[in-house]
């Protein structure tokens, strides 16, 4: 039986389609194996995390949370710790008590809820937001209401000021944190331990 000469150039790009096919699938499974390999030897500097999760406390009120691969600087709404980062001002009496209370309540690996306002972000390129533990607990709050922080409310950023200000008010009365150690807020450490800022 005698092939015609379509018959043959049919089988031909038949074997060609086949070789090709048999190519690329060496290749691919070449690239995956190193792709693999890569990822093995190699893991992604940052691990992904699917609720915002905190990684790190700066001060008492700055704090850094990642979402998804990456890491977000959170500045805490409507309050104000003492100072220990700022390299304008002097570290500030009760600032870090007030960094120890914040690592306290959220240590690394806390997922959390981060509730914004009016703005997002603060001059500084910031995300500016509320804080809330997974268990409910209103972190800014609390820290008010223990006396590591003043109110510090910044228009339009006005959502919880009057709670705010009614903690404020009651932690100042009951002299608890620096409302006692240090007379009130913004006071330099060196000061306080003199006497001068009381």
């Amino acid at each position: 039986m005698r092939i015609t000469r379509r018959e043959r150039r049919v089988q031909l790009s038949r074997r060609i389609a086949i070789a090709i096919t048999a190519l690329l699938a060496v290749l691919i499974g070449l690239l995956g194996m190193r792709w693999c390999f890569a990822v093995l030897l190699n893991p992604p500097a940052e691990p992904f995390a699917a609720q915002p999760t905190v990684v790190n406390v700066i001060d008492g009120d700055t704090i850094d949370v990642r979402v998804g691969r990456s890491t977000t600087r959170i500045r805490l709404l409507g309050i104000d710790t003492p100072e220990t980062k700022d390299p304008r001002k002097p570290v500030q009496c009760f600032g870090p008590e007030a960094s120890r209370r914040t690592a306290e309540l959220l240590p690394k690996g806390t997922i959390v809820h981060l509730e914004s306002d009016r703005e997002t972000h603060d001059v500084f390129g910031r995300t500016l937001a509320y804080v809330h533990r997974s268990d409910g607990l209103f972190v800014n709050l609390s820290l008010v209401t223990d006396g590591y922080a003043d109110v510090l409310t910044i228009a339009p950023n006005g959502s919880h000021s009057a709670e705010f200000g009614a903690a404020a008010a009651a932690a100042k009365a009951a002299a608890k944190g620096l409302w006692a150690a240090c007379g009130g807020p913004g006071r330099p450490a060196a000061a306080v331990g003199s006497g001068a800022g009381r």
